[in-house]
């Protein structure tokens, strides 16, 4: 465990940015297969993975996350590599702490929706020892903090808290609205954190699925409900009101390709939009803000330098003033500037 300053002492300092969306950039840089979406990069390159997070780091997330997102055992008995579960989130928790410790930075573990919940007995018990399993191996890994995301049902997140406060680490959960704006049991926003909030849980807030237009609104119902600390994470894609999640996006023009997991490239928002709704949600009250599927270290410095910060990426944030046609520096040749004018 790093002796820096933890979260909940950084949180009451100020802001901290957390980067997550590895599995969409994974899959983009063709190390990770769309559709079963398991991490075996962890194993497969693991130098990916690192470099990886040392990108995001070197952008401003203040939090290195292990890449266990969708590690679990469930998701890896349906490709048939069950056996490789421990290997797989124990190498996960060792990446992520080389770059913690040589950074400064905090370490998390990583809990998430195991898509095999219902209100039943027997898939309560079967997630519970999902979580238990994963929660134990990140906290014997030297964990700083644990996170549980992505939950559309409340109660499976409840479940995941009480394995994660089991460790008497600190805990950060996230739930994910799609385009209902409800849980799967019917809970607005609003009252599943507040649920998470009672049972212990240090951060509560959202991730995932909506885009800043559409988590920005659920937000503020969050913030009213609770008094601890809040998160969000959005995913940097344009959801609207017709269509509040990434899920729900279509193409305008009719294609048959759904746009939802892989081709959601039209719909990405720009590093400005996201600064934006870092700005607005911090304004709002939220101190725990980072991006979820589709972030890229460029949507993270945005959000870091929205909130006044000057990670070591910022040195090459964008300075127009030497653009060769867009430029005002006295040194660039007029005719290029004129020429720019017909543009």
């Amino acid at each position: 465990m790093s002796t820096s300053p933890g979260l909940l002492e950084r949180l009451a300092q100020g802001p901290v940015v957390c980067a997550e969306g590895y599995l969409f950039e994974c899959e983009r840089r063709g190390y990770l297969q769309a559709g079963a979406f398991v991490p075996e990069v962890v194993l497969e390159h693991p130098e990916v993975v690192q470099g990886l997070h040392r990108e995001f780091v070197h952008a401003g997330s203040d939090v290195v996350e292990a890449f266990t997102y969708y590690g679990h055992r469930e998701k890896l008995r349906l490709i048939g590599k069950e056996d490789l579960l421990e290997p797989l989130n124990r190498g996960a928790l060792k990446l992520a702490a080389e770059v913690a410790r040589e950074t400064g930075t905090l370490l998390a573990g990583n809990l998430c929706n195991t898509n095999v919940f219902a209100p039943e007995d027997d898939a309560r018990r079967t997630v519970r020892a999902m979580f238990e399993e994963q929660a134990a191996w990140a906290a014997d890994e030297g964990a700083d903090l644990l996170i549980g995301e992505t939950f559309s049902w409340t109660e499976e997140a409840l479940i995941a808290l009480e394995a994660m406060r089991a460790t008497g680490l600190p805990t950060v959960m996230t739930m994910t609205i799609h385009h209902e704006p409800e849980t799967r049991e019917g809970h607005a926003a609003a009252e599943s954190c507040r649920r998470l909030a009672d049972a212990g849980a240090d951060v509560v807030g959202l991730n995932c699925s909506r885009g800043p237009a559409t988590m920005l609104p659920l937000l503020a119902e969050v913030r009213s409900a609770v008094d601890c600390h809040v998160a969000a994470l959005p995913v940097p894609y344009r959801t609207t009101d017709e269509q509040r999640s990434m899920q729900s996006l279509r193409d305008p023009h009719g294609g048959e390709v759904r746009p939802f997991p892989t081709a959601l490239d039209p719909f990405t928002c720009t590093r400005y939009e996201l600064g934006d709704f870092a700005r607005d949600a911090h304004a709002l009250g939220v101190s725990y803000l980072g991006v979820c599927c589709g972030a890229a270290p460029h949507h993270i410095r945005a959000v870091a330098e929205a909130l006044g910060r000057t990670p070591p990426a910022s040195r090459f944030s964008p300075d127009m003033s030497k653009h060769a046609y867009w430029g005002t520096d006295e040194r660039i040749k007029a005719h290029y500037q004129q020429y720019a004018e017909r543009l």
